[in-house]
């Protein structure tokens, strides 16, 4: 196995590419030690959204970290169960965050089990009927770029790997778990894909020894606890290692990943602003108005008079340069 253990790996909170060399598969690991709990900890979720929700985020980063781009990658759900939304979204730079909505008074009426527990919630049950959206924006340099899939299966991940076999014809597997350990939520997730030919074109017909190999890692890839994938004491060298030791393991630099939101109060006025003026003036409590961001749960103290002068300003100049043109 090439390059030494880091002792950072313990930290986890990183992807680590790598590949199996006997069999060509290149694959994904990923581990939060702490960054997930940091995202979910605050929202205080029911524990059934903040599994899913954990699962988005875990996901979000393995999909990412395929990718060379310049900018953020979302991967949302959308559904008409109790849970109508769960979103993720992480930069080129590793800033990682997520959140979620739902119906309390519906969730409340499902029995109150995280799915995956004997008897625990399915997958129609909490999202319903629905689809999973990828998304790279990379601002104004590029085009948007987006991918719809159905949610499909018994799990997001069987939806994802619906995905690539349908939409991109790319073998994919993805195994993954989430969970609380010493009561601070934890995740892994595990991806492998068949490497692209020398023409940068997966082939249409895999050898006998190709769909052996894709067989065979298959197989130690599920042989793997969630015990193990979310043990502290066990980094993603040693996870790798466990499983594939007799494939030849080539990894890569990991790629760090942090929980860090993109809001501002700045970001926050604009929102304010842009909205119509009754709304404004219905959210005035006592003078003030107080915006919460959806994703890290900070909340804004805003002064509305003063906006309100900022906005009536900014209307005089528009139709004061409307009128000269």
């Amino acid at each position: 196995m090439n390059n030494p253990v880091n002792s950072d790996e313990f930290s986890g909170n990183m992807i680590r590419p790598f590949q199996l060399e006997t069999s060509s598969l290149r694959g994904r690991i990923v581990r939060f030690n702490t960054v997930l709990n940091d995202i979910l900890q605050p929202h205080d979720y029911p524990d059934a959204v903040s599994q899913l929700l954990g699962e988005v985020v875990t996901l979000c980063s393995l999909l990412s970290s395929m990718l060379k781009f310049n900018g953020i990658f979302t991967l949302q759900t959308s559904g008409n169960g109790p849970i109508s939304m769960l979103v993720a979204d992480v930069t080129s730079g590793g800033d990682i965050r997520g959140c979620a909505s739902f119906d309390q008074e519906r969730l409340a009426n499902l029995p109150d089990k995280v799915r995956g527990d004997d008897g625990g919630h399915t997958l129609t049950e909490l999202l319903g009927k629905g689809y999973i959206a990828f998304t790279v924006d990379q601002g104004d340099k590029t085009d948007r770029y987006q991918g719809i899939v159905e949610l499909k299966g018994s799990s997001l991940v069987d939806s994802v790997q619906h995905y690539f076999t349908q939409s991109e014809q790319i073998d994919t597997a993805i195994r993954m778990a989430v969970g609380k350990r010493q009561g601070e939520w934890r995740s892994a997730g595990l991806m492998l894909q068949h490497m692209p030919t020398d023409g940068g074109v997966n082939e249409a017909r895999p050898s006998d020894q190709d769909e052996d190999d894709w067989r065979r890692s298959m197989i130690l890839m599920e042989s793997c606890k969630d015990d193990e994938l979310l043990s502290p004491e066990l980094n993603s060298h040693a996870i790798l290692l466990r499983l594939f030791h007799e494939e030849g393991i080539r990894v890569f630099a990991p790629i760090p990943l942090q929980h860090q939101c993109r809001c501002s109060k700045e970001k926050v006025d604009n929102i304010f602003s842009m909205m119509p003026e009754d709304e404004r003036i219905e959210m005035v409590e006592e003078g003030k108005v107080t915006l919460t961001c959806e994703f890290c749960s900070t909340g804004y103290e805003l002064d509305p008079a003063a906006l309100n002068k900022v906005i009536n300003e900014k209307l005089k100049d528009s139709s004061s340069n409307n009128a000269s043109i």
